[in-house]
């Protein structure tokens, strides 16, 4: 069964983020932008720089969304093996792409007047397949092979790439409402079982808070149909005793 339309997952790739040396920006911004964007982020998963377990990873990912975005990877060192991971997903070869190539000689060999390396070369590979989408604004290419965006994980080059391509991945909007409560979970449950209930078709989530915020709780309420979500959400405000809600945004 195909995965459903206008989802997500992301693959964050490299030893560095689990080891905690880098702290991950990548994974948190492009959220956001997802979500902007409409597209239901179904998985996210944090992978070391081990070729079959960013296989395994990547097809987890593609049975579950429409979309996936790889972080990570892309390089000239030994640990820049996100490319071979990819053809062996998918069963490809991994084989050197001739623009790109091109393009490095004459930003490598025109500048410095040496031939470019056995490991500059490997910028130039790509999973035998794959489309490569160039922007004027960009350094090195957007990868896709099949439902995969490969891109690096340096943040600024991520973000370049990500927003050269961010456009095709709109779809419906996600309308959400949310609501900030006096009361604790156990006094909400009944009445956010019988929202459930009431409206299956809109995500309702509950966030409990444990600090000096001015709520005790957070309830939100998502979904595609903006009137389901502002009924179901108006359903439980009605639910509650005097002086429980907070605010609402």
């Amino acid at each position: 069964m195909s995965p459903p339309p206008g989802t997500a997952a992301l693959v964050i790739i490299g030893n560095e983020v689990l080891s905690a040396k880098v702290v991950d920006e990548n994974g948190p911004w492009l959220l956001r932008e997802l979500r902007e964007l409409g597209v239901e982020v179904r998985r996210v998963e944090t992978v070391p720089d081990e070729i079959p377990l960013i296989v395994e990873a990547v097809q987890r990912a593609c049975r579950s969304a429409a979309h996936v975005f790889t972080s990570g990877g892309i390089g000239p060192t030994h640990d820049d093996v996100t490319i071979a991971a990819l053809a062996r997903a998918f069963e490809r070869r991994v084989v050197t792409d001739a623009r790109s190539l091109e393009l490095l000689r004459e930003k490598i060999e025109g500048k410095t007047a040496r031939r470019m390396n056995a490991a500059q070369l490997r910028l130039a590979e790509v999973p035998e397949g794959a489309q490569l989408l160039w922007d004027a604004q960009s350094i090195f290419p957007v990868i896709t092979l099949e439902q995969v965006v490969i891109l690096p994980g340096v943040p600024a080059l991520f973000k370049q790439g990500f927003l050269a391509v961010r456009e095709r991945f709109r779809t419906s909007p996600i309308f959400s409402r949310a609501v900030f409560l006096a009361s604790s979970e156990s006094a909400l449950a009944e009445h956010l079982d019988a929202t459930v209930a009431a409206f299956p078709e809109v995500g309702i989530g509950s966030y409990p808070r444990f600090d000096d915020a001015d709520h005790r709780v957070k309830v939100t309420f998502d979904g595609r149909a903006e009137a389901q979500v502002a009924q179901a959400c108006e359903f439980f405000v009605a639910r509650l005793p005097p002086g429980a809600v907070v605010r609402t945004a």
